[in-house]
């Protein structure tokens, strides 16, 4: 159970950390406009708007992995097996995101699938 919740965690801690590029990004565009980011993000270009994109698909990806983990935990079925999706998926969404800062989009929608696979794949071996 212990490395469900570990890795929960630290899913919930990667759309921050890829907020980090966007802001850089964001400073270089004439400075981190913190009264308007959303407006000043709608502008980034190049590396700024993947940096934008990789930190809000982490969001959308957190809410997936979050109910695979937390319908683990209320099915008891924290398998060794369920462990190591989990890792994967943890490990996918951070190669995802630095696929998508280095503009690689074929190998970014593949470890997409795998981080979404591995989610679905939890939620599947909770069914009866």
């Amino acid at each position: 159970m212990t490395i469900l919740i570990w890795t929960l965690l630290i899913a919930t801690i990667l759309p921050f950390l890829a907020k980090v590029p966007v802001a850089y990004a964001m400073n270089k565009l004439g400075g981190y406009d913190n009264n308007h980011p959303r407006a000043q993000q709608n502008q980034l270009t190049g590396f700024g708007a993947r940096a934008l994109a990789a930190h809000q698909n982490a969001f959308e990806s957190l809410i997936i992995f979050s109910a695979a983990i937390l319908c683990a935990l209320a099915t008891n079925t924290v398998t060794e097996s369920v462990q190591a999706l989990a890792i994967t998926h943890v490990c996918a969404r951070i190669i995802y995101n630095i696929l998508y800062l280095t503009n690689s989009g074929t190998f970014r929608s593949v470890v997409w699938f795998i981080s979404l696979g591995s989610s679905l794949t939890i939620i599947l071996q909770c069914l009866p």
